[in-house]
């Protein structure tokens, strides 16, 4: 069996927020979140998180995270280093029998892969504990481990006790583990604060269990932690360039890949062309031969295939195939554009339906309305949706046309074939085949002057 423990307690005094560290967003997700995803595949039999600095709020942002395998709370109050942090498991696991993996809350760059290597190589050793180590070019202020060949640890120096010959070893601790759960507990209640920090290691515990092993992490980025604003930006560095190297590797053309950010969720089609200064968040489809950008973002939106976006934004919204976007236009949640459309600069739709080959080209705001086929939205052409209290919706027959600077007062529907003047305002509807006008008779003054 397996349990999976979470140390996500510590306040994060160093990011200076009032959010808690381990919700700290990185790359759309919080740092916690990426902590447990990188284990889902190792289906756990208990997955826990150690929570203490705003835990009701921690709790309360990971309600339903654990899947098939709820997330368990456990309380460390106060905070007295990760030892302490890890006999707060003592009573939730009495009884049980397997390994604890123990992962950091502030480490989110650690691959799955890294860890069932680290899982598959404590079960066949037959080790107490495992721990994952990495290699670093500057390893000041880390603990060294001194291993054999074979990967048995013989002992963990911290860094200020270090002699000069043991400074050179540049293997250091990554704070990761994976422990037999009953030895440890054992040993856990033996932990002493004879430190500087005056706090309970879990790292003392390697000293009293045997045999003890390490496992050597190919890629040292993975087991970065996030104290402060530069290390969180780091870290999203490292996974926007894991991110778009996955997507180019799959046939996708990004022409800056650095000036562009992705979400996990983001996935690309074949022949995607991603041009400059182009982000992508949430759960962002990308069709086949779509044409994104410069300077679009894509928010928990579909597209599909041959979609061109040109300086614009897409947010909630579904987009059918062929159709063309921008530049300077803003789709808002519930916007629904069928094959063909073309949306063109300063338009804004929102929660509307637009029937394929419909154009909305010019300086037009579409809310609440439905628009059949091949609609000619006129430059200018305004529904408006909203009487102070409540919305209403617009309804426009396929085939309809508006004129420039027309306002449709909803509710209201235009049936098929409808021509509206230019400057009409209409609070009524018209049938299909109509011309509808609405607007004041011209009345010109000749040979005016002003008074």
């Amino acid at each position: 069996m397996l349990a999976v423990a979470v140390l996500a307690a510590g306040k994060g005094t160093r990011m200076k927020s009032a959010l808690p560290k381990v919700l700290q967003p990185l790359a759309g997700a919080t740092l916690v979140e990426r902590v447990l995803a990188s284990c889902k595949g190792l289906q756990p039999d208990r997955q826990i998180l150690i929570v203490g600095h705003q835990a009701e709020r921690v709790e309360q942002s990971l309600a339903g995270a654990g899947g098939s395998c709820p997330l368990e709370f456990v309380l460390q109050q106060p905070q007295n280093g990760t030892g302490h942090a890890v006999q707060q498991l003592l009573e939730p696991l009495a009884g049980f029998e397997g390994e604890l993996l123990v992962l950091n809350g502030d480490v989110p760059l650690l691959r799955e892969q890294t860890i069932a290597e680290l899982l598959e190589r404590h079960r066949s050793s037959g080790a107490a504990v495992t721990l994952l180590t990495a290699r670093l070019a500057d390893p000041t202020g880390y603990g060294r481990v001194f291993a054999d060949g074979d990967g048995a640890v013989s002992a963990i120096v911290e860094h200020r006790d270090c002699s000069e010959a043991q400074r050179c070893n540049t293997l250091i601790n990554a704070g990761i583990y994976c422990f037999n759960w009953t030895q440890l507990a054992a040993v856990l209640p033996q932990l002493r604060t004879d430190n500087d920090q005056g706090e309970l290691y879990l790292t003392d515990t390697v000293a009293m269990l045997s045999p003890a092993m390490h496992v050597e992490v190919a890629d040292a980025d993975e087991i970065n932690g996030i104290n402060d604003r530069l290390q969180l930006a780091q870290c999203e560095a490292v996974i926007q360039e894991r991110l778009r190297r996955h997507w180019m590797e799959e046939g996708v053309t990004f022409v800056d890949p650095g000036s562009c950010t992705l979400s996990d969720g983001t996935r690309f089609g074949r022949d995607v062309v991603v041009e400059p200064q182009c982000h992508f968040r949430g759960e962002a489809v990308i069709g086949d031969g779509c044409r994104i950008g410069p300077g679009s973002l894509i928010d928990n939106s579909r597209l599909g295939d041959g979609v061109e976006v040109l300086y614009s934004v897409v947010r909630d919204a579904v987009v059918a195939g062929d159709c063309a976007i921008g530049p300077f236009a803003q789709l808002r949640p519930g916007a629904e554009l069928a094959a063909g459309c073309r949306v063109g600069n300063f338009v804004e739709i929102k929660q509307s339906r637009i029937g394929a080959g419909s154009k909305v080209n010019h300086l037009s705001y579409i809310g609440d309305a439905e628009l059949g086929e091949n609609v000619n939205v006129g430059a200018g052409t305004i529904t408006a949706n909203y009487d102070g209290v409540n919305k209403h919706r617009t309804v426009i027959g396929a085939g309809s046309k508006t004129g420039a600077n027309s306002v449709l007062v909803a509710p209201i529907q235009l049936g098929a074939n409808v021509t509206v003047g230019a400057g009409s305002t209409l609070t009524k509807d018209v049938p299909a085949g109509a011309l509808a006008l609405g607007r004041a008779k011209q009345l010109v003054k000749e040979n005016w002057q002003m008074p």
